[in-house]
């Protein structure tokens, strides 16, 4: 791996751990294994490493999620795949996690891929919910925006509960409360 590739995952990981702040550009080099100068060799400074590895980060999860949703099944199907799909639930969502940073919040650029992940996601999934509304898998009266706005928040506030908790126990009965909601009508 390069000097550039350890310094973004290494940036990736510490964002995830420590956030923002938390992540000095010391730690960065350490974790990377790289010299002092490699970090301005490569990027601008601090802001433009952390704005490569949120970028990494969101098309990652992007891509991850996708891969679930454009799977094989029904719409509900695919949502109940996204939904219970295999996560590091006490490690919370490494894209979510940034919302709640308030110097990633407070900077539009590295505020930028976050919402751009945030916000295709919910397009996609409310595509999917419409496409069930269709095939008369979910109740006609049902808002795809809102089903997928209730997906996402289930899937970060399920990781905000779990933590809390210390188990996964409260992400795995939000997962369920949400998907016995959106069960399709029995025939």
């Amino acid at each position: 791996m390069s000097t550039s590739e350890r310094l973004i995952e290494s940036t990736r990981e510490l964002l995830w751990e420590r956030g923002y702040v938390g992540t000095s550009p010391k730690a960065i080099l350490e974790r990377a294994g790289a010299g002092q100068g490699s970090m301005y060799h490569h990027f601008k400074g601090k802001p433009d490493l952390a704005l490569a590895a949120i970028r990494r980060t969101a098309d990652e999860m992007w891509a991850t999620a996708e891969a679930v949703l454009d799977g094989p099944g029904t719409p509900y199907e695919r949502i109940t795949a996204y939904l219970r799909r295999e996560r590091e639930v006490l490690r919370g969502c490494p894209v979510g996690r940034l919302t709640m940073d308030p110097d990633v919040i407070a900077d539009d650029a590295l505020r930028a891929p976050v919402d751009e992940t945030l916000d295709r996601l919910r397009e996609h999934i409310a595509q999917i919910a419409e496409e069930g509304k269709e095939q008369g898998e979910f109740a006609p009266g049902l808002d795809g925006e809102e089903i997928a706005a209730a997906v996402v928040a289930t899937v970060q506030g399920g990781y905000v509960l779990a933590r809390a908790a210390g188990s996964p126990t409260a992400f795995d009965a939000a997962v369920r409360g949400l998907l016995a909601l959106l069960a399709p009508p029995t025939r």
